[in-house]
């Protein structure tokens, strides 16, 4: 088990490698002017070469990926001669020495995802600190929905099958795996957070904290998170339901099954007992990935519910050129996504010891 880990987590950081060097070279390499994209019209030669001296554009790109690479590495070297741009060279930022080695310093830090072009000194960690958890928990509601449902929703697929219950449960997943997301938060919005607002008390748009009209700070609104979360939740409910009943038809379809059945026990309980555990395997593998695509899928929902989520971030900074918040919060995605997978690759391997031969 534990060479079956350690091959997953090597894979996963040559991954997360390639993913660094994807999105520099995206939205770094292929990007004519940076500065210009950040200044906008409003600019002239002074101001663009001051704000490429002040975020390393100024060098060669190759240059520009060393030090990327050198920021968001734990691990990181550092000139004690050369004032350049670097992680130490701002200043503000705190590190473990290690040692050092002629005039290079190596240290030991958190990941430094830059700062904002826009939010002037804002790291972009503090930007992601911001958003993140309201996201999390979004994409956390929304999963457990799916899940608790879409097993339910499959066992009684089974239970009943090819009969108008199963049938009616079949229509509404295939409904729910074809409408896409953005337009399940438009029709949500609109008939529950409008038409139906006397009766629901849900909002047309709003996020997990809100500020109080009379100057008493923040409070959580918990009623914000309903409508994103079910919206956000009916593809996956819909997937796990059609994989809970293929699997579980499958699982019942063996001879351990067949022989519990001539024991006399009903259906329920052999469902219980011994078909649900082997039914989950598919069911977790798809989770995990609707789970973490849930982060990053999260952009349409989370905008046209006003929640104040990475995806609406992404959005916003998009529109304003912001390379350092796209680059960051793209980065946190991919690395939550691959740990997600090494986390669920380990529940399998634990549901079934097959996969780690």
């Amino acid at each position: 088990m534990l060479r079956y880990i350690i091959k997953k987590i090597t894979y996963a950081l040559l991954t997360l490698f390639g993913v660094v060097t994807v999105i520099f070279m995206l939205f770094m390499g292929l990007n004519a002017d940076p500065a210009k994209d950040m200044l906008g019209q409003n600019q002239n030669a002074e101001q663009v070469a001051a704000v490429k001296k002040k975020y390393g554009l100024d060098k060669p790109l190759f240059t520009q990926y060393g030090l990327y690479l050198n920021d968001v590495s734990p691990i990181s070297f550092h000139s004690n001669t050369e004032k350049d741009y670097t992680y130490l060279a701002k200043g503000k930022y705190q590190a473990i020495s290690l040692f050092t080695i002629s005039n290079t310093t190596t240290v030991l830090k958190f990941p430094y995802l830059r700062e904002s072009f826009q939010k002037s000194g804002k790291t972009v960690s503090s930007v992601i600190a911001e958003t993140l958890p309201n996201t999390f928990v979004l994409a956390l509601s929304s999963i457990v929905i799916a899940l608790i449902l879409g097993v339910l929703l499959g066992i009684l697929s089974v239970l009943y099958r090819d009969t108008w219950v199963d049938k009616i449960i079949q229509l509404v997943s295939t409904l729910g795996m074809s409408v896409p997301s953005f337009f399940s938060a438009i029709l949500f919005a609109w008939f529950f957070g409008f038409l139906l607002h006397e009766y629901t008390g849900l909002n047309m748009t709003g996020s997990l904290y809100e500020v109080d009209d009379f100057g008493n700070g923040k409070f959580i609104q918990w009623k914000n998170l309903i409508l994103p979360a079910v919206v956000l939740g009916i593809r996956p409910l819909a997937v796990v339901s059609q994989l809970m009943r293929n699997s579980l038809l499958e699982v019942l379809n063996q001879e351990y099954i067949r022989t519990a059945k001539a024991k006399g026990l009903s259906m329920t309980t052999i469902i219980k007992r011994h078909a649900l555990k082997n039914s989950l395997n598919p069911v977790v593998t798809a989770i995990s990935g609707w789970f973490a695509s849930m982060l990053a899928g999260a952009v349409f929902v989370e905008y046209i519910f006003g929640w104040n989520g990475i995806g609406k971030e992404i959005v916003d900074a998009l529109n304003k050129s912001d390379l350092p918040v796209i680059m960051g919060t793209v980065l946190v995605i991919a690395t939550l996504f691959i740990i997600i997978n090494i986390f669920v690759d380990i529940i399998y391997g634990y549901l079934d010891p097959k996969v780690i031969v």
